[in-house]
């Protein structure tokens, strides 16, 4: 009987289904173990091969865990919501929720063709209302709770009022926006759009005026996160930074319990070092520095300044160094530039915040090397010695990070240091020691030097004794600072979570009457008032007397941002518990049976992204009484990338202008003469003519030089033009030959690449040999024997549809079964490590299904013997269960297929088919090839699932060697080897050595000088 995976895959894929075998119970005698997968957003590109690496480990982790016993939670669903179906919509007018439909029914298929043991009648989708009903009631949880900093969690904003109507907030210590005092009789004698207004600076959810980053082309808010490098994560859209009004959580409040929270987890320490990056914990002063009245002149003048009342905050890490400062600089969007820059300097400072405008804090933050800012025109004064100090403005402060602005001490901090070096600042030093012609000194040791009462202190001492004297002269605190920003909320697009909020004389408030779902709009783009898409629809206004959505007009407006699709995702693991409940977001009776995820699988990309919101709004919920626990997952594993191997041309493009004039229009030029240079790596330099406008792309076994030029001749006068080389985005690995192995060459199929790019029909390959062109080879030689193959160049990058690389998992399946693609992702290497695809190797995990299968057959019977097993079977067999086990529990996948192999070869070497060995192997194997496994299991005459089967006992016993064979050695070399018993001490291994008829031969009546014995190892006879 042939093994055909296509045919058994899908019958007991349909097993599956029909009897729900993956069904987890809500309460079990079984204790409960729960492994979750970071939910996919459905893009119509479907899955790829290095999508399903995380979902197979964990499906083999769920799988081993039902078999050891547990009641297992393995549920599996939707990120639905995002922006890739919306611009579908923008260019196509299809509903988003009819392509998000239609690509989940891809990737379900996909999924249940890999054979996942997923509880699907647990699914969620963060688009279906019924789901995002209880987003928006966690949404408005938030919006009716501040943090409290004595109890150092949520409690209800109820409780701040109360105390409001008593004692106004004199007494209350809470995480907020700055906020003016004022007494209970203020606050009672308020009206409610005040009293409204007031509470905004103290919610968890608020609305505020925020510096953002803004996607002009996306058309929405970007979270810090989705902005790389300047641009769109999604996309690759410029990010500008922009003040606006917006919601906005204060995760802020949970900075440091999201810092202690790290310790009691079992996640990898680089993760939890990113995170502990990115909240950026930070210990020092916050000083304040009073700006002086504007000067008429420059830094050289000695005009006394003018008194203000203006103060600038500065948060240091190093207050020691106060007397080091020699100017001040705030971000480009701090509020106080406007107000204190002068008349002189109001051009350069407004040119400087344009241009900065246009720079992400990412790429602010990453660009060490460009020096650049503008003077205001003003000064502040030093708060201990009274000094001017110039404040200028540079793109290197962030206005969301610290206070927006930094006190400069050029002679401890290197970016100081450059900026006052570029702009000719002084640099007094304030460190014993220090040689600042080249760099500053950043060491945190040295003693205090030219800084007053702190000469002479150690830098440690200093900092205290700084700390203290502000203290003492209340020009300054001791202060813990967060690099951490609070978390921008809302999104100006149409497919997300609506926002559940109406305005009444421009302040929010909450709608209950949940879900409030999203309005049919005409066109999903943003109004021609630039207002959201939401503002297209015809009713969206509330009427908070009857609860409905009534046509705008009547009522009050609906606000018209969506959530991020962060919200949806930071609870769907308390869903899964609880998927159909309509009372609650999950019972208090699952989410105790549950407890939070045992095991949970995703990409490290979401450290600071998903896995601190999720963190963050545990935390919350666990504050106030909904959940029991404050952590989301115990254990969290991150897969590495399965890359892939994109083939790779050069590609030289002519720029052939003159000025602004395309070559063409250059007249008398002769244009037939141009000349290609290049070099052979067989033959040397080669010349041949070519039309200015050619494209050239070449061989990876040759190299073009960088001095290839085309010349131009006009009589004596001549035009040279180099090339570039630019990268071409063309589905080259889909028309090269396949590649069995990295070192092999991979060769292009010229003539089908000139049939996809019409554009490149005229264009040049150059070859060792001669070049391709218009569909033909010209040879440089009259050798036709030559070669005459283009060849690629092979790169390891990740696996993108944009870099034609990818390789789709249902041909791997529809060529070698489910079974193999499962075994063959684990074997390609460790969990977490980054690893190419590569299908050399595949055909060798294939062949191994077919002896394990082989096992059980004899050609096409069926055939099992109920023998008692040998010892080496049973050794086998017992070694497997060992490895397999503690490789599963350890997550070393990849190295239990190599112990598959080694125990089928093996049990084949012993032509073992016994169901005492096969029986328990197949239990074991079925965790990582279940199809096969499950088929096998019903020949065995089993009725049921092998999902109830019972994970085999090791048996160390089984390990044990009865005998050992000793080699024999004689002055170190080895001649011979004896089979003796393993209990056999070392006397009495010597005893039986030297007895032995070939060993008494060899010594020749002799007695050796040294008889080395190593027990169970080896003997040496020295003579």
């Amino acid at each position: 009987m042939h093994y055909y995976p296509e045919k058994i895959e899908k019958e007991w894929q349909q097993y599956w289904a029909k009897n729900k075998t993956f069904k987890a119970e809500d309460s079990s005698k079984k204790p409960p173990f729960y492994v979750l997968d970071m939910f996919p957003y459905p893009s119509g590109a479907g899955l790829h091969v290095g999508h399903p690496l995380g979902y197979i480990a964990s499906d083999i982790y769920a799988r081993y865990k039902r078999l050891k016993g547990f009641n297992v939670l393995h549920p599996m669903g939707y990120d639905s919501f995002g922006l890739p179906a919306e611009q579908y919509a923008i260019q196509t007018g299809t509903h988003p929720a009819i392509t998000t439909v239609a690509n989940i029914n891809t990737f379900r298929r996909q999924m249940d063709n890999i054979g996942f043991s997923f509880d699907w009648d647990r699914e969620v989708r963060t688009s279906d209302p019924s789901y995002y009903k209880w987003t928006q009631w966690i949404f408005l949880q938030l919006f009716d709770a501040c943090y409290c900093k004595n109890a150092d969690k949520a409690i209800p904003i109820s409780q701040l009022v109360d105390e409001f109507k008593t004692n106004g907030n004199k007494d209350v210590n809470a995480h907020c926006d700055e906020t003016p005092l004022f007494s209970a009789s203020d606050w009672n004698s308020w009206d409610e759009a005040k009293q409204q207004t007031i509470l905004l600076n103290y919610r968890i959810a608020y609305l505020s005026e925020a510096y953002v980053n803004w996607c002009p082309q996306l058309g929405t808010v970007l979270a810090n996160d989705e902005v790389k490098d300047g641009v769109s994560e999604r996309g690759g859209y410029p990010v500008e930074r922009k003040l606006m009004k917006q919601w906005s959580m204060r995760i802020t409040a949970y900075s440091q319990r999201l810092l202690d929270g790290l310790e009691d987890i079992d996640w990898s320490e680089s993760l939890k070092e990113q995170q502990r990056n990115w909240i950026g914990r930070s210990v020092g002063a916050m000083v304040r520095f009073e700006v002086k009245g504007q000067r008429s002149e420059h830094s050289g003048s000695n005009l006394k300044p003018q008194s203000s009342n203006l103060e600038i905050e500065v948060f240091t890490t190093r207050p020691d160094t106060i007397f080091g400062v020699s100017f001040m600089t705030l971000a480009p969007e701090h509020e106080l530039v406007a107000k204190i820059t002068t008349a002189e300097q109001k051009a350069e400072i407004e040119a400087y915040i344009a241009k900065a405008k246009a720079r992400s804090d990412r790429e602010r933050m990453a660009d060490v090397k460009t020096i650049s800012g503008a003077f205001t025109g003003a000064y502040a004064e030093h708060p201990f010695t009274g000094a001017p100090i110039p404040i200028w403005i540079g793109d290197y402060v962030l206005a969301g990070y610290g206070t927006g602005a930094v006190m400069a001490v050029p002679s401890g901090d290197q970016r100081d240091w450059s900026f006052a070096k570029h702009f000719g600042i002084p640099i007094p030093a304030v460190i014993e020691g220090s040689d600042l012609e080249k760099e500053a000194n950043e060491s945190k040791d040295g003693i205090l030097k030219n800084s007053d009462f702190l000469n002479g202190m150690t830098v440690k001492d200093a900092i205290k004794a700084a700390i203290a004297k502000m203290e003492a002269m209340k020009i300054g605190e001791g202060k813990i600072n967060y690099r951490q920003r609070d978390a921008v909320f809302g999104r100006q697009r149409y497919w997300g979570e609506p926002i559940p909020i109406y305005y009444k004389d421009g302040v929010p408030y909450p709608i209950n009457k949940l879900p409030l779902q999203l309005p049919e709009v005409e066109k999903y783009l943003p109004t021609e008032a630039g207002d959201p898409p939401l503002g297209n629809a015809e009713n969206w206004n509330w009427n908070p007397e009857t609860e409905e959505v009534v046509a705008n007009g009547e009522g009050y407006p609906i606000e018209l941002s969506t959530m991020p699709g962060w919200a949806g995702s930071s609870w769907y693991y308390l869903r899964y518990m609880d998927p159909t409940n309509d009372e609650e977001f999950c019972s208090k009776e699952a989410m105790e049976y549950w407890g939070n995820v045992n095991y949970y699988a995703g990409g490290a990309e979401h450290a600071t992204g998903h896995l601190l919101y999720v963190r963050f709004w545990t935390k919350f919920l666990k504050d106030l009484g909904h959940i029991p626990f404050d952590e989301p997952a115990k254990k969290l594993v991150n897969q590495g990338m399965i890359q892939g191997v994109s083939e790779k041309v050069n590609r030289w493009i002519f720029e052939l202008r003159a000025g602004s004039a395309p070559i063409e229009n250059l007249t008398g030029f002769k244009q037939e003469i141009n000349l290609v240079l290049f070099e052979s790596n067989k033959d040397g330099v080669k010349f041949f003519p070519i039309k200015p406008t050619t494209t050239i792309f070449s061989s990876s076994d040759i190299r073009i030089e960088m001095n290839t030029k085309v010349v131009l001749k006009k009589g004596s006068e001549e035009l040279v033009y180099r090339p570039t080389t630019v990268s071409l985005n063309a589905p080259i690995s889909q028309l090269a030959s396949p590649r069995l192995s990295f070192d092999q060459k991979c060769e292009l199929n010229v003539e089908e690449y000139l049939t996809w790019s019409r554009d490149d029909e005229n264009a040049i390959f150059i070859c060792r040999n001669g070049y391709w062109q218009n569909g033909k080879f010209h040879y440089f030689e009259q050798d036709t024997t030559l070669d005459k193959a283009f060849y690629t160049q092979p790169e390891v990058e990740k696996m993108s549809k944009s870099k034609w690389n990818v390789v789709n998992p249902d041909d791997i399946i529809e060529r070698y079964g489910a079974d193999t693609l499962r075994l063959y992702e684990m074997f390609l290497g460790p969990l977490e490590d980054a690893k190419p695809w590569n299908t050399n190797g595949i055909e060798g995990v294939s062949r191994f299904l077919k002896k394990f299968w082989n096992l059980f057959h004899d050609g096409d019977t069926f055939v099992v013997s109920e023998e008692e097993p040998t010892k080496k079977e049973l050794k086998a067999l017992h070694a497997t269960i060992k490895k397999v086990q503690e490789d599963i529990e350890r997550l070393s996948f990849n190295t239990s297929v190599s112990q598959f192999m080694i125990c089928v070869n093996e049990l084949n070497d012993l032509k073992c088919n016994k169901r005492a060995i096969l029986e328990p192997f197949t239990v074991v194997i079925s965790t990582y090839a279940p199809h096969i496994a499950e088929e096998l299991w019903s020949q065995l005459g089993h009725s049921e699932s092998i999902t109830f089967a019972t994970y085999p006992a090791f048996n160390e016993s089984f390990l044990v060697e009865d005998s050992v064979n000793y080699p024999i050695s004689f002055n170190g070399k080895t001649r011979l080897s004896i089979e003796l018993p393993a209990s056999m001490g070392k006397d009495e291994v010597e005893k039986v050595v030297l007895a032995n008829a070939e060993v008494q031969e060899r010594l020749e009546g002799a007695a050796p000088k040294k008889v080395i014995v190593v027990p169970g190892r080896i003997v040496n006879i020295v003579v």
